[in-house]
């Protein structure tokens, strides 16, 4: 039975899981984005979202212990930097994970995972999505206006072609 075994043990010894992750977790704050097998990210995300909520203190001891984990000081100093100020007002949610298909060799689930506020292109979808929101009583009102000007438009083009014919 699988009474109290809360967490994907990756098929790995609890050393080696230890050093996936670390090294995982700092891939990804380094590069912002990493791929992976989707079961690694999952477990990727459990690990990693804590030491970016730690990180948004910056005291020595939160740097202790977030070095704890992770053994890189430019990681942390990354951590601590670039990330920590764009994710302040984040309440959590730090990281998203978005399936890419199957490995070709052994069909395994492919995904990557990455930082979510250092991804310029998902963050222009999202203002134009909050911009249609906004302006759906406009938009109705709008195709009306054109709509209005176009026969004054054509009625100069019908008067040019009854000139013509005369």
């Amino acid at each position: 039975m699988r009474h109290n075994k809360k967490f994907n043990h990756l098929g790995r010894t609890a050393s080696h899981r230890a050093a996936m992750l670390s090294n995982m977790a700092v891939s990804l704050i380094m590069h912002k984005r990493i791929t992976t097998t989707v079961a690694k990210a999952k477990a990727l995300k459990k690990y990693v979202e804590p030491l970016i909520t730690k990180s948004k203190q910056d005291t020595t001891n939160s740097r202790r212990v977030v070095f704890s984990y992770l053994q890189d000081k430019y990681a942390i100093t990354e951590l601590f930097g670039a990330i920590a100020e764009k994710v302040a007002d984040r309440p959590g949610g730090y990281t998203r994970i978005i399936k890419t298909g199957f490995r070709a060799n052994d069909n395994a689930p492919m995904c990557f995972i990455e930082l979510v506020d250092f991804d310029e292109n998902m963050a222009k979808t999202a203002k134009k999505a909050k911009r249609t929101r906004r302006s759906k009583k406009s938009a109705a009102e709008a195709p009306a206006a054109p709509v209005a000007e176009a026969p004054a438009a054509e009625a100069p083009a019908e008067a040019t072609a009854e000139a013509a014919a005369e």
